[in-house]
Order: structure tokens, then C-alpha cells, then sequence
């Protein structure tokens, strides 16, 4: 046998690179396995090097009844007396059921092929159910899962026809079919397919080539120990690629080792050899490349799952907490931490990962139908690999424990970028892009950083402000899609009725708030269409004569651009009118994300990135402070998110006008974007604690203050967020609208006495502060410790007919 020579230079090459298949070939005259797995392993850690993935799944045997007879299955039955020829529809429902509850993201359908055409039983079976095929069977009980449940279908029917997989796509994340070989020597009398007319190599390559056509993502493979050569292994993964090439569709390639079963016809047959097996992953991915992914099943080789990782594969395939492998029924899955043990063993970071790949859920429109491009968003993160927890913000649940891992899990250049932060580098764009990346012991080890940093910046102090929010009216002319707060015509099926405060009333509230012991109101609106500059100046006097000593913190980027406009006046001359009838400082909300091509699918018709800008330079410009905040977890990715806190730096830099930066975790509940499915359902656990470290370390020292929204976060995740670079609690609010009105169990009020206790809990010092982090005098923190009882308040109904609003 030929030693292997890996030629890095020529492989990643800018020709295209990889291996012709001349060179493919000749790999079945090398048994040089440390090197093959030693190449096949650098080759998959240059576009994936520290995560492995696995699908969280349940397992649903549609029928096991099949028109082949495959000398190796177990799976396939005949008919007998008392045996449902398939399951019912209430049947798949509550495995899937019990799958969502357990935590699964895909339903697997794996069934029989076209059991139909061989037995009576089947065809009375679909008869009673009221279907001709098992295929319109399938597309039936898949549109149920999905719809019902929410989990991805994806459905390994077999050989399809162009109608049969044009009927499937609406209903399925993906498809799978596993191409086994393309040796027709197996398909010959005495062969493993012998008497299998579905395991006929072209017509399973057909059905490659008709899911390339109908875009639909793939999984295939080849199943190796049944007597084929290992040039034929290499022929039939050079037919995959070839078919990969010409339409991206292959996701993943499943290298399955064979192992005998009793009550076959290859009981005897020896299983796939280890080396064997391993020679055969490496072959694979060196054949395949980086970009389709590999897989093998790691209940079938339960003893050399490192060594699989080390051959190659950067995929475990469907493990099931509820159902078992009924392909492989004598094979028990591992358990999950089990196995995240084994992979960080090998330097891997485990992470659930959907029925498609990433690459895949970051273009829905191309490989899913509608139906079920809005399940893939509900159920996919930031990254497009599945939501790791049933943690959603706004909802007072408990918090999830991300995985302690492995310190040797920790990427290098993760740990480089920490080390350079905390020396007091500046993190570009891609570098804070790298931080939102970290899992398990990467998660932990940045807000590790974080929380040093905060210490470093402001000790063990947590500041709350004690506010009032006064919401003016719920009328705006805006159609942010985001926006369940707002009473357009656009919106009218959402919270409450429009509102527009009559000045007496908001007058009366400011009033209280002070008695109660307030240092601020925060002042924000919709954007009324009776509303000018004008009205912002009165909402302003009203306030001061109603509270001569209260901080007026008010007016988004988008309400004094606004008023700016109806006014005709530049952004300083008016900000300048603001400031002279009592403004103090400014909400940086209307933010959402700094970067247009976020907002032009967001919030279209708001102010631009360069316009909020351009408020807050006019605005810090004179002496007006202002936060800063993002809205996430709705259609962005991370590099969004690091796009908008580069900008933040910069501008906070030149300026030095932010006091404190305040991440506002997307809550999806009621907001029209997640109702009509364009949304996901806000950030992860995981990604929410992130963007609060990794805002620090960004931010780091030019904004020194971190606040965690309560409201957003609730509670306990406040607690996790003061561990994780957080030093400020936020506003005890007494009153808020709008992220209840988004589907929020909490927003009424959070009195000092519980920010104290939670803070305290924290292992920290409370703290009261006023809006620009001054020290508060004795007097108001008195009154806030013995507040009355808000009185009810009275939004005054909108008295003007309805006008047609802009959306």
C-alpha cells in the first residue's frame, strides 16, 4: 500500500482545490491511515474547528412496512394480524409532541418504501385513512407535525419522483436518502440488494439530482462492511460531490459502518472493521471537501467516537431523548452531556444544530417554502444553529445553565481576543463578531472578562434610577415592524386602545412620580400625526411646571428628528429649544440596529443609521446626555450586532455623550414581525448574556456603564447579567407600555426595596443614582422607600377620528 502525502498548498488551493478524481481514486491504494485522518481532520478544522454538531430529534417509523428486502435491514416488516400497517395521525402527533417537550428542534420520518406496490395490507391501510400513496400519506401527517408542534420534518421516504418531492418540499426542512453505493455488484443475485429494485444506484442518484432541482437541502451517505470495494466507496462519494457541485444541495454525508443483526440474511457477515471505518471518514472528507458536512452515528461506533472526530467528522447526526433508533434498535443513543464530554475530549464544543444546516437557515428563501422558513426562524439562533433552551425574554421563567465545558474547548483566538481587551486594546469588528461566537467554556470565560472589567470600571456598586415612564400616546404613523406597542391601522388587533394624553394627566403623573420619591421621567411617544416640534416644547413645560426638580429625560433620535422637521429647524437649533424648556437628556432608543440593512427591513421608513447619528452628535454636542441602546434578536446576525457596537465606540469616542449602554432583548410574544412568522422569537439565553459581556468588553472604557433591563430579562437573568459585565439595574419604571405590550410578564414597577434585595442577592451594593450617575440627596431616597400607591391612571382616548396613518 502507497504512504499518503497531504499537500496543503495545492488542496486549499486558489484553483478551486480539493482532489480530482483521478487523485480520488488512488486513494484506495493508500493505507496510510494516521496520515489520511491526520489530513481529513485539517481540512475539517478550516471552516469548523472547534464546534460539532448534533440534531435534537424524535424519531417517528411512519410504516415499516417496504417493497425491498435488503439482506441487512431490521427495519422493514411484513404484515401481520394486529399490527397497524402505519401509525395514525394521533400517533405521530404525541411522539412529536413528547419531542417538543423534551427539547427535540426535527422530527425524523423514516419509513418503508412504497409499501403499497408489494402489499394488500398497506393499500387497505391507506385506504381507511383516505390516501392513495404512502407518500400522500407522509406529505399529510409532516403538515400536521409542523403546523401542530412546530418541529422541522425531515423525511426519508425513499426514491421520489419529481411530483412526489415537489408534494414533500412545503412540508419539510429537508430530505434524506442514503445513496449506500453505486455498485450495481450489489444489486446482483447473492448481493446485499438483491430483489431491492429501490437500491438500484441511478434511480437513488435521480433522486439527488430532483431534490438539486427542487431545492431542497439533503443528507445522503454510504453504507460501508456489505461487500463492496473501497474503490467503489470512493466512486459512489465522487458521484455525491459531483452532484453537490451542480446545485449546493448535499447538507451532509453520512459515513454508516455495518453491523450484523440477528434474523437476517447477513447475520454472519463480520461488521465494518474499525480502521476501516476510519479509513473510509477520512477518504470522505478529503473527497468532499470542507463544505458538506460529515457525519457517522455515534451509538454504532459507542467505543471510538474520538477517534471518529479525529478521523474527520464534524457531525453526530439525530440523537433522541423520547424515541429510539429503529433503524439500529440494538444501539442505544448516548446521552447528550455524554457525549458533548466525549467531543470536547477531542477539543470540540457540542451544539444542537436544526434539520438544515446554517448555511441553509441563512437563506430561507432559496431551499424552504414559507410555511417552513417561519419554523426554521422560530426556532434557529443568531447563528442559524438551533435555539439551545426554552428561554424567551420578557417572561418570567427560569434561567438555563450554559454548559461549564472544557477549558480546552476554549478557542485560541477567543482567548488572544480577551487578553488583548483587557490590556486595553480596541476590538474590531470581526473580533467582537469572534466574542458573540463563544459557547460553553468560551460563553463562560468571556463573561468572566466581562465581569473583571466591571469591577475594574465601578467596583461592586449596581445603580438603579427611580423613574417614572410616561408613554404620551400609543398613535404613531411609523410602521416598524418590530412594534406592538403603536395604534396605526396597521396594528389595531394589538394591546389597548389608541391613546393620546390630555396634559392635565400627564401633568398629574409627573407629579406623582415625584412624590414618590423620583429623580426622572422618561418622556417617549408613537410619532402622532397632529404631533409637531411645538408639542414637544409643551410636554416639556408641562413636566417642569408639574416638577420643577425633576430630571427630564426624554424625546427618541426619532422624535426630535422629527419635531426638528415640522419646525423647520436644524437638529442643534431645535435641540437647543428642547434643552432651553427643561430637557436633561435623551433616550438613545430608535436605535434597534445601527446598520441599514437591518433597519430597511425592520423599521424601513424610520430614521436612518447616519440620521440617529447625526441626533446624538447634535445632542452630546450641547452637553445633552444620552444612553445607547440595541434591539435584538429579530432578523440579524451577529455581525450586526458588532457593526452597531464599533459604531457606538466610534462615535462615543469623538463625543464622550453615553452614559451607559443598554442591550433590549427583542421580546417577540405579540410583535407583528413573529406574528406574521418574519421574526425569531428573540435572542437565546445564551446570546442575551453575551451581548452584555461582550458590549462591556467592546465598550471598554469609553461607555462605563452596562445596564440589564429587568423587564427584559426578568429577575433572575438581571442577576446572571450583573456576573457578566452588567453594573446598572435601570429604572424602577412605575409604569411601562411598551415591551408589555410586546407579550412581557413584568414592566408595572420594581420598588427600591426589591432592586435593594436583588442587588444584594447579587452579591453586590445597591445604590440609588440619578440619570447622569449622580449621588441622590437623602430626601428622595426616603420618599422612593415610602411611596403611596400609584393612583389609577386614565389614558385619554384618542378624541379625533381615525386618520389614515402612514405605514
Amino acid at each position: 500500500m502507497k504512504r499518503f502525502e497531504f499537500d496543503r498548498s495545492s488542496y486549499f488551493g486558489a484553483a478551486g482545490g480539493g482532489l480530482s478524481d483521478a487523485e480520488a481514486l488512488n486513494l484506495a491504494e493508500t493505507d496510510d491511515l494516521p496520515a489520511l485522518m491526520a489530513a481529513a481532520a485539517a481540512i475539517r478544522d478550516r471552516s469548523q474547528p472547534e464546534l460539532i454538531t448534533y440534531s435534537p430529534k424524535v424519531f417517528i417509523p411512519l410504516t415499516q412496512l417496504c417493497r425491498d428486502v435488503c439482506h441487512y435491514c431490521t427495519f422493514a416488516k411484513v404484515p401481520r394480524d394486529g399490527r397497524p400497517a402505519y401509525m395514525s395521525p394521533d400517533e405521530v402527533l404525541k411522539v412529536a409532541r413528547q419531542g417538543a417537550r423534551a427539547g427535540c428542534r426535527e422530527a425524523l420520518f423514516t419509513l418503508g418504501e412504497k409499501p403499497e406496490t408489494r402489499y394488500r395490507a398497506a393499500r387497505e391501510a391507506l385506504d381507511a385513512l383516505g390516501f392513495a400513496t404512502t407518500i400522500d400519506y407522509l406529505h399529510h401527517v409532516a403538515a400536521l407535525v409542523l403546523k401542530e408542534t412546530g418541529l422541522l420534518p425531515h423525511l426519508n421516504p425513499g426514491t421520489l419522483q419529481e411530483d412526489e418531492m415537489a408534494l414533500l418540499r412545503p412540508v419539510s426542512a429537508s430530505m434524506g436518502l442514503m445513496l449506500e453505493s453505486t455498485s450495481k455488484r450489489l444489486c446482483a443475485r447473492g448481493g446485499p440488494h438483491f430483489g431491492s429494485p429501490d437500491k438500484d444506484p441511478q434511480r437513488r442518484l435521480e433522486t439527488l439530482r430532483l431534490a438539486g432541482e427542487a431545492g431542497v437541502p439533503f443528507t445522503t451517505g454510504i453504507l460501508i462492511g456489505i461487500g463492496e470495494t473501497r474503490r467503489e466507496r470512493i466512486e459512489s462519494l465522487l458521484a455525491i460531490r459531483e452532484s453537490h457541485e451542480r446545485y449546493g444541495h448535499i447538507q451532509e454525508v453520512i459515513v454508516q459502518n455495518f453491523l450484523p443483526k440477528p434474523d437476517t440474511r447477513m447475520a454472519a457477515h463480520p461488521p465494518a472493521d474499525r480502521d476501516d471505518h476510519l479509513w473510509t471518514i477520512a477518504v470522505a472528507r478529503l473527497i468532499l471537501g470542507a463544505d458538506i458536512h460529515l457525519q457517522a452515528p455515534p451509538n454504532l461506533s459507542p467505543e471510538h467516537g474520538a477517534e471518529l472526530i479525529r478521523a474527520g467528522i464534524d457531525d453526530w447526526g439525530g440523537v433522541s431523548p423520547v424515541t429510539a433508533d429503529f433503524v439500529n434498535p440494538e444501539a442505544p443513543w448516548p446521552q447528550i452531556e455524554t457525549l458533548a464530554a466525549l467531543s470536547a475530549s477531542e477539543g470540540k464544543t457540542l451544539v444542537p444544530r436544526l434539520a438544515a444546516y446554517p448555511d441553509y437557515v441563512d437563506a430561507p428563501s432559496r431551499w424552504f417554502a414559507p410555511a417552513v422558513a417561519t419554523a426554521v426562524l422560530r426556532l434557529r439562533d443568531g447563528q442559524g444553529y438551533a435555539r439551545d433552551s426554552e428561554w424567551y425574554p420578557g417572561l418570567d421563567m427560569p434561567v438555563p445553565q450554559v454548559r461549564k465545558g472544557s477549558p480546552a474547548t476554549v478557542p485560541d483566538d477567543i482567548a488572544g481576543i480577551l487578553s488583548d481587551a483587557e490590556a486595553g486594546a480596541s476590538l474590531s469588528e470581526a473580533e467582537i463578531e469572534r466574542l458573540f461566537s463563544a459557547r460553553d467554556a468560551a460563553f463562560h470565560l468571556v463573561c468572566e472578562t466581562a465581569d473583571r472589567m466591571r469591577q475594574e470600571a465601578n467596583g461592586e456598586r449596581v445603580h438603579y434610577v427611580v423613574t417614572r415612564n410616561i408613554n404620551y400616546t400609543n398613535v404613531c404613523t411609523y410602521g416598524c415592524r418590530f412594534c406592538a406597542f403603536s395604534k396605526g391601522k396597521t396594528y389595531e388587533d394589538l394591546r389597548g386602545k389608541p391613546y393620546d394624553l390630555d396634559m392635565a394627566e400627564f401633568g398629574r403623573r409627573v407629579a406623582e412620580a415625584w412624590e414618590r420619591g423620583a429623580t426622572e421621567v422618561c418622556l417617549q411617544g408613537g410619532i402622532h400625526p397632529d404631533y409637531t416640534g411645538e408639542t414637544y416644547l409643551t410636554i416639556l413645560r408641562t413636566a417642569k411646571a408639574a416638577a420643577p426638580g425633576i430630571h427630564v429625560h426624554a424625546f427618541s433620535p426619532l422624535e426630535v428628528w422629527q419635531g426638528a422637521r415640522t419646525l423647520k429647524l436644524s437638529l442643534a437649533d431645535y435641540l437647543g429649544a428642547l434643552k432651553d424648556e427643561g430637557l436633561a437628556s435623551l433616550p438613545g432608543t430608535a436605535a434597534e440596529i445601527l446598520d441599514d440593512e437591518v433597519r430597511n427591513q425592520l423599521c424601513p421608513d424610520k430614521i436612518t443609521t447616519g440620521e440617529w447619528f447625526a441626533v446624538m452628535e447634535a445632542a452630546h454636542s450641547l452637553g445633552l446626555k444620552s444612553t445607547a441602546t440595541i434591539m435584538y434578536g429579530h432578523i440579524e446576525r451577529p455581525v450586526h450586532w458588532a457593526r452597531h457596537l464599533v459604531r457606538l465606540c466610534e462615535h462615543q469616542r469623538r463625543f464622550g455623550g453615553f452614559t451607559e449602554f443598554v442591550p433590549l432583548p427583542f421580546v417577540a410574544h405579540e410583535a407583528p414581525i413573529f406574528m406574521k412568522g418574519l421574526s425569531r422569537r428573540g435572542p437565546t439565553w445564551r446570546e442575551a448574556v453575551l451581548m452584555h459581556a461582550v458590549g462591556r468588553i467592546a465598550l471598554h472604557p469609553f461607555i462605563a456603564h452596562v445596564q440589564t433591563s429587568w423587564v427584559k430579562m426578568a429577575p433572575a437573568g438581571t442577576r446572571a447579567c450583573l456576573n457578566a459585565g452588567a453594573d446598572d439595574m435601570g429604572g424602577t419604571l412605575m409604569n411601562e407600555s411598551i415591551t408589555r405590550a410586546a407579550g412581557a410578564t413584568h414592566g408595572q414597577e420594581f420598588s427600591p426595596q426589591q432592586m435593594n434585595a436583588l442587588i444584594r442577592e447579587a452579591g453586590r451594593i445597591p445604590g440609588q443614582r440619578t440619570t447622569l450617575y449622580g449621588d441622590v440627596a437623602d430626601e428622595r431616597i426616603e420618599a422612593s422607600f415610602a411611596a403611596p400607591e400609584l393612583l389609577e391612571m386614565v389614558n385619554t382616548p384618542l378624541r379625533r377620528r381615525e386618520r389614515s396613518f402612514r405605514v
